[in-house]
């Protein structure tokens, strides 16, 4: 069985956290709680924030900011999630006009306590997405549905552009790092997105620092591609408290540009890979590189 060693390890050198832009960051944090409205990046305690944030970017998060499981990498509150707000959609629609943006990353707590695990609420929010800001690009980044074809049927008919399910991890380690979701049920997921509709793009990410070795992650990056996966993004680990699975390693810059290379040569579309890549860091630089005539769409209506 896999085993994480608890460990204190120092930050290097090139983890060096950006400085935050208060003035944009507090614009940002009004207009998500005048909205009520959460994000993965306040959520999740990305490191990104500040960046992001002072661009005007952020990834939107659905149904609640309480989790129904307990992955060991994730500082998302877990516990009795609140009942669904229809009203939702519509309003994150509208504060993604007012912010302009192009690219709209839509992600969600699990919520296992559904029927369809939340599914309903992703399309509807895609919808709203589509019919306020007709041309943008929407990716929708899900939790596993348990691979429930009917609750991934239910996203995939509402067409978002990308649909991004993140494996986290190599299989051998995942009972630890998400100990409530499957390697093979992840792999599946992604299978399914391509089979019920192949125009549609996906995406999956991996952390490092937990204890792979390179193998492993080449062999996740294989399967991922096999699985007709098109983007990968890979990102270092950094643990959002005391609470939370130790880092392992610090992966060097020179090793994430290996593995972006190596992910090239498999034949993804897109792969981001660096320290502080995360799932929707940048990600409209995805859609730049597939999708430019759609983006070019949506200027031309702000203009």
């Amino acid at each position: 069985m896999a085993k994480i060693e608890m460990v204190n390890r120092r930050l290097p050198d090139w983890l060096t956290i950006r400085l935050p832009k208060p003035d944009t960051i507090q614009q940002v944090e009004q207009m998500m709680r005048e909205a009520r409205l959460h994000t993965v990046c306040e959520s999740a305690r990305c490191p990104n924030l500040p960046e992001c944030w002072s661009k005007g970017s952020a990834t939107f998060m659905i149904l609640g900011d309480i989790c129904t499981r307990s992955c060991g990498f994730c500082a998302i509150k877990t516990g009795k999630p609140l009942p669904l707000d229809p009203q939702e959609p519509q309003r994150l629609a509208e504060i993604a006009k007012k912010m302009r943006l192009k690219h709209i990353v839509v992600t969600s707590v699990a919520r296992d306590d559904l029927p369809d695990e939340g599914a309903g609420q992703f399309a509807a929010t895609i919808r709203a997405l589509h019919e306020t800001i007709p041309h943008a690009i929407v990716e929708v980044l899900t939790p596993d549905f348990k691979a429930k074809a009917w609750c991934i049927r239910r996203v995939v008919e509402a067409e978002p552009e990308i649909f991004n399910h993140n494996i986290e991890t190599v299989e051998r380690l995942q009972t630890i790092v998400r100990p409530q979701a499957r390697y093979d049920r992840s792999l599946k997921v992604l299978e399914m997105v391509k089979q019920m509709n192949p125009n549609i793009y996906t995406k999956s990410g991996i952390m490092l620092g937990l204890g792979e070795t390179r193998e492993e992650i080449i062999q996740t990056m294989r399967d991922l591609r096999n699985a007709g996966v098109d983007a990968l993004t890979i990102g270092q680990y950094l643990r959002p408290t005391q609470r939370h699975l130790p880092v392992q390693e610090y992966i060097h810059p020179d090793q994430f540009a290996e593995y972006q290379k190596i992910g090239e040569e498999m034949g993804f579309l897109f792969v981001a890979s660096g320290p502080f890549i995360r799932s929707s860091y940048n990600a409209i630089a995805f859609s730049q590189r597939v999708m430019a005539e759609r983006l070019a769409k949506v200027g031309a209506m702000d203009s």
